[in-house]
């Protein structure tokens, strides 16, 4: 029988190496993906449907890198997708979701089983007044009962500042055995919830991609046609860092355009426009 494809050997794709006085430990892959945006390693993941939701963009992100959520999603769910990448991990959690001392425990539980969340600050009139977690709603018959009859009253609760450091934060975690802490002002007003998976999760990855607010960063895929104002505006809202403007062609009139309208109505959203073939485009 006759071969008629191909073969390669080790020596044909072998990179041969040469002298260098660099050691790994000194290196930096570090890179600008936009002008505001950098990575601490050069990857990003491509914008497919069968590639990147939250669950890659999250991995990517933790390494140093960044996933573009893909755009065949309706607009609410592609926005969902950055929301979950945007609360996975941050230092500081600035925008918990907050409760009622009306609510019932049968109300507060379906809140914990659908955002998949152990810990509920309770807030009336803008003031922190409990706290409300798994250990209070564990076991509890009464489902109809008002949350704050069961909940941690504020008089017992151990919070933060702004301007104590993780490590204070931390450290009253382990001092009082706790899982979570409020940030709150002079006022008793929210201003943030710090976690231990939070405090764990940063740990773990010192190298993750992030924002300035310690969230992770993730980026969404958009196109030129009908709907994709809704789709751009609803991303934003989630707190998508970068837009890429998605399209086999990006020499286009109206990518051209869409770029230009991301930057004229959301100034402090990053843009990426593709694909680009040309040193002209």
């Amino acid at each position: 029988m006759r071969l008629t494809q191909k073969a390669l050997t080790f020596d044909d794709v072998l990179l041969v190496p040469a002298f260098s006085d660099v050691l790994p430990k000194d290196t930096s892959l570090a890179t600008q993906l936009t002008r505001k945006i950098s990575l601490n390693i050069p990857l990003v993941s491509a914008a497919m449907d069968t590639v990147t939701e939250a669950r890659l963009a999250i991995a990517i992100a933790q390494e140093g890198g960044i996933g573009i959520v893909h755009k065949n999603l309706t607009a609410q769910q592609q926005a969902a997708e950055v929301y979950k990448v945007k609360r996975h991990e941050s230092g500081v959690v600035r925008d918990p979701i907050v409760i009622e001392p009306e609510l019932t425990v049968r109300q507060v539980i379906h809140l914990t089983q659908q955002h998949k969340i152990s810990g509920l600050p309770v807030v009336k009139n803008g003031k922190v007044v409990g706290i409300v977690t798994n250990r209070d709603l564990r076991f509890e018959n009464n489902l109809d009962q008002a949350i704050s009859k069961i909940m941690t009253p504020r008089e017992r609760l151990v919070t933060v500042t702004e301007e104590d450091s993780l490590e204070v934060a931390k450290s009253l975690m382990h001092k009082h055995r706790l899982e979570r802490v409020l940030v709150l002002d002079n006022q008793d007003r929210l201003c943030g919830l710090i976690t231990v998976k939070d405090i764990q999760k940063a740990t773990e990855h010192p190298f993750a991609s992030k924002d300035i607010h310690g969230k992770l960063r993730v980026g969404a895929a958009v196109g030129v046609g009908a709907g994709t104002e809704e789709r751009v505006e609803l991303l934003v809202k989630a707190g998508v860092d970068v837009v890429v403007v998605d399209t086999a062609h990006g020499h286009s009139k109206g990518v051209l355009e869409r770029v230009r309208w991301v930057k004229q109505n959301f100034p402090h959203v990053e843009v990426i426009g593709g694909n680009i073939a040309t040193a002209d485009a």
